[in-house]
């Protein structure tokens, strides 16, 4: 996929009225996300990824302490001066397009090493591990 064809799907999932609204979004949570995965599921996944994009989710440091689902999409919306449903919106119209360049086998590894709550960002059901009686 090209940078524009990702544009393009993005600017779909997200109903987006111009080219230029999507990039904005992709930038904005490309940079977010490459502040939250770390090794090889980071290069993995820029790999994947149009170069652009890649680019942007490589150059960020990552953040000392991951946040949750949620914690992301606050985060972000604080970051940007949005509310909290429009990031929300806006994560899942990016993060469903980088799911399917990802792949099932990375982005079960990347949602393995992410806090509870990023599986419904990528479009994912929230499975929970069963824990054993006490």
């Amino acid at each position: 996929m090209t940078y524009d064809q990702m544009l393009e799907r993005v600017r779909y999932e997200g109903a987006y009225p111009t080219r230029e609204r999507a990039e904005e979004a992709v930038r904005n949570v490309l940079a977010a996300l490459g502040r939250q995965i770390v090794g090889n599921e980071l290069v993995e996944l820029a790999s994947r990824l149009p170069a652009e994009a890649g680019l942007v989710l490589t150059a960020q440091v990552p953040d000392a302490e991951p946040l949750s689902g949620w914690g992301f999409v606050k985060d972000l919306a604080a970051r940007n001066g949005a509310t909290p449903a429009t990031t929300r919106w806006e994560t899942g119209a990016v993060l469903a397009v980088v799911a399917h360049l990802s792949g099932p086998d990375l982005l079960a590894r990347i949602l393995c090493r992410l806090p509870e709550g990023w599986a419904l960002l990528f479009g994912q059901a929230q499975l929970r591990q069963p824990q054993p009686a006490a």
